[in-house]
């Protein structure tokens, strides 16, 4: 984000590691295992919390579990607002038919970018079930969605931003909340 204020950390990397183990063992119980499962990761920052709680699973479980990323530009239901919009890759090396696929964001704000991923989700398959696995759920929804997984729930004002941080991107892993200039 461009001029972005930082009124307070809400979670370092400790924090978010922490987080992430704790999502790790929500979804094998409520999976009772990982067997079936697959992350798909948002992009762009939703990509690097799937790897990560990939590598959590992994270690627990003792066994992989296959890693795709999924672009939705062209899902949104704002693209017309962004005349110059990026499209990437969408990369998923495994056929999502019959899995259950836990998509992975960092923020979930309006619902509207999970909507446009289950769209751009679907154009690709039938799985068999779909959860969310989001970093931060900040309310303010627009649409009825809602988390299987949460790290944090984070209670803003609309007029608030909230950015999560990773160390591939940003030079660093936290969660912080703002305002822009």
């Amino acid at each position: 984000m461009t001029d972005f204020n930082i009124k307070a950390l809400v979670m370092d990397d400790v924090g978010m590691h922490r987080a992430l183990t704790r999502i790790a063992h929500e979804i094998i119980e409520k999976n009772k295992g990982i067997a079936g499962l697959a992350l798909v990761g948002i992009r762009s920052r939703g990509i690097y919390l799937a790897q990560w709680l990939a590598g959590k699973l992994q270690e627990i479980e003792g066994s992989s579990i296959p890693v795709g990323m999924l672009d939705i530009t062209f899902y949104r239901d704002d693209v017309a607002l962004h005349p110059r919009v990026e499209a990437r890759a969408t990369e998923i090396p495994f056929d999502v038919t019959d899995k259950t696929i836990i998509l992975v964001d960092d923020v979930l704000f309006t619902g509207r970018t999970v909507r446009a991923a289950l769209d751009a989700l679907m154009d690709l398959g039938r799985p068999a079930r779909i959860q969310l696995a989001v970093m931060i759920d900040r309310g303010h929804r627009e649409l009825p969605v809602r988390a299987d997984y949460v790290g944090k729930n984070l209670p803003t004002a609309v007029k608030e931003k909230v950015k999560v941080n990773v160390v591939e991107v940003d030079g660093e892993n936290s969660v912080v909340i703002g305002e822009e200039e």
